[in-house]
């Protein structure tokens, strides 16, 4: 599973998810536990609306977009492409990425 986290320094989930110009992707299997894949620097505009959808464009590889918030018109779209989003807001990444790991296996298990 690809796991993709919105965050400014890759500590803290600290950005919405259509102000996103800087992503931290995660793969995650049982076998292999969290690795670290890049981080992805997006020409988002602070001053523009509604990118959410280029952040979504930029992750068609994620599984899962972990952000502070996201749009309902972002929400649509990332159904549409079988992206799961995830709201935590000023949550550490690691304890995201796990706290969703856990929640994935609970329902999964």
């Amino acid at each position: 599973m690809r796991i993709a986290v919105a965050s400014t320094d890759g500590k803290t989930v600290n950005l919405h998810l259509g102000k996103a110009n800087s992503l931290y992707i995660y793969d995650w299997s049982d076998k292999d536990g969290v690795t670290f894949v890049e981080r992805r620097e997006l020409d988002i505009k602070k001053s523009a609306k509604h990118q959410g959808s280029d952040v979504l464009v930029a992750c068609e590889d994620c599984d899962v977009i972990i952000s502070e918030q996201y749009g309902f018109k972002t929400k649509l779209k990332a159904e549409d492409l079988g992206i799961k989003l995830v709201v935590e807001e000023e949550t550490p990444v690691m304890e995201a990425v796990d706290k969703y790991i856990r929640h994935y296996n609970f329902m999964h298990g």
